[in-house]
């Protein structure tokens, strides 16, 4: 963690670099050994050298201990994630591994619940980008020096799980936190004038989207199809391997259709109404969101909250749909460059996105929640469409394709530039606010952190009792 009195110099980049810390979990699994008062390690305050060392317990936090080869994997860990380790030292390491086994170990005395359906999904995703990244299964169980897949599994499984644990319990922390109006002012004032944060330079952006119709015919045939899958599942297939082969859904594909979710999770309203409509162990009939068609089968029910999988399936758009939404934007664009409508109010009366319509076509920096956008942060798609356009200029209509395959056809322009400046309060109030917030967020786990230290049994030994660490580990 982060020293309790945060300097106001370098303040936004000490901010940003203190949640990447507490955001970033690099947590290891090890099994139970006796600890040792005389064990002896080599602590070196840079990136581990490759020699032989002896292994052995340094530290334990509750129930969890850290052998010295811990901060190996932790670097193997970093690194295989496309990490730099160069600047890490292994105190700074073992610190960062203290707190998560004390996350952890506290997640479990405040009976913080993580499932193996979670833990599994996890471990899906990660192996999907490890393989990804390094060419192969066998490629990944030999970069983690295991003898077999099993094995590996077995002990990645306990890494994201005790992950998963670190994180709820750092979510449950933040979560909590608030902040007034009031609160945001008094830290704008204490900020020193010649310390004030320079953000760069922004722009607002509005679009219209017109989307092709859809025939019905098109539809019905989606229908045909989920409900010969819901016949065939129903019959004994596996939802889980009709989801992987057929599922148009990017987020769940690859798990077999997964989700948890309970009446808060942000999922479409109809996807939200149908799932909790279902009993235990029932498949829906087709259902149409603004995705496309869905079916649903609802695995467990837990309390508030259901594990299901579900099939997304969006119909195919036809080439004369396609050149009718394609003339109807080059027309919407016409008329506003003839000034017979504003794109505010052509946005409002034509558009098909209803997210933006009633803002006049304004878009949402989804990060932000304001509508700037931050040049040097802007997502390079939209870079690319918007970075040339003068203020009030209209792009040329472009289809745009979301990942499902969903067809739209859109117009841009930029509506407002921002050059770079220094912080404003009135101006900037949003980004004050979030900076605020932050600064408050990381002193309440601060707080918790020296609270915790000292109701949990921590022990240190061996020359890493010499390192300097920014929570107070040895209670000293």
């Amino acid at each position: 963690m982060l020293l309790k009195s945060i300097p106001m110099k370098s303040m936004l980049n000490r901010i940003v670099l203190a949640f990447f810390l507490v955001l970033f979990s690099i947590t290891t699994s090890s099994a139970q050994e006796i600890i040792k008062d005389n064990t002896t390690v080599a602590v070196n305050q840079t990136a581990p050298k490759q020699k032989l060392k002896v292994d052995g317990v340094i530290a334990t936090v509750g129930d969890y201990i850290i052998l010295d080869s811990d901060i190996d994997k932790s670097y193997l860990e970093i690194s295989s994630q496309g990490g730099s380790v160069k600047d890490i030292t292994r105190c700074q390491m073992l610190g960062k591994l203290l707190e998560d086994k004390l996350y952890a170990h506290q997640a479990i005395q405040d009976s913080v619940k993580v499932t193996d359906a979670e833990v599994k999904s996890m471990m899906t995703d990660r192996l999907n980008y490890m393989v990804e990244q390094i060419g192969s299964m066998e490629k990944v169980i030999q970069y983690y020096k295991k003898n077999n897949e099993e094995e590996f599994k077995t002990y990645f499984f306990d890494i994201l799980k005790e992950q998963k644990l670190t994180s709820e319990m750092q979510k449950k922390i933040i979560d909590a936190v608030e902040i007034t109006p009031e609160e945001v002012r008094n830290f704008f004032k204490t900020i020193p004038v010649a310390d004030l944060p320079v953000f760069g330079a922004e722009m607002e952006v509005a679009q219209i989207v017109v989307t092709p119709k859809v025939s019905d015919a098109d539809k019905q045939k989606v229908i045909d199809k989920l409900n010969g899958f819901k016949k065939d599942i129903e019959q004994g297939s596996s939802f889980a391997t009709k989801a992987v082969l057929y599922s148009q859904d990017p987020g769940s594909r690859s798990n077999g259709g997964y989700y948890k979710m309970n009446r808060k999770t942000p999922f479409v309203k109809e996807f939200k109404d149908v799932a909790f409509s279902l009993a235990e162990g029932e498949i829906s009939a087709p259902f149409e969101t603004e995705f496309g068609f869905h079916i649903i089968y609802v695995e467990k029910i837990k309390g508030q909250e259901i594990e299901l999988r579900h099939i997304l399936i969006a119909p195919t758009v036809s080439e004369e749909a396609l050149k009718e939404a394609k003339e109807k934007i080059a027309l919407i664009k016409k008329r506003i460059e003839d000034k017979e409508i504003t794109f505010a109010e052509a946005a409002r009366t034509m558009s098909d996105e209803k997210e933006t319509k009633a803002n006049g076509g304004a878009l949402i920096n989804p990060k932000t929640q304001d509508t700037r956008f931050e040049l040097t942060k802007m997502d390079p798609s939209l870079y690319a469409q918007v970075s040339n356009l003068k203020e009030n200029e209209i792009s040329a209509p472009f289809m745009d394709e979301e990942q499902q395959g969903k067809k739209k056809f859109k117009i841009i322009t930029v509506t407002n530039r921002i050059d770079e400046h220094t912080a404003d309060y009135g101006k900037d109030y949003i980004k004050i606010k979030d900076l605020a917030l932050k600064e408050k967020q990381i002193k309440t786990i601060g707080k918790w952190f020296d609270e915790k230290i000292k109701e949990t049994y921590i022990k240190i030994v061996g020359e890493y009792r010499d390192c300097t660490f920014t929570n107070n580990w040895l209670k000293k």
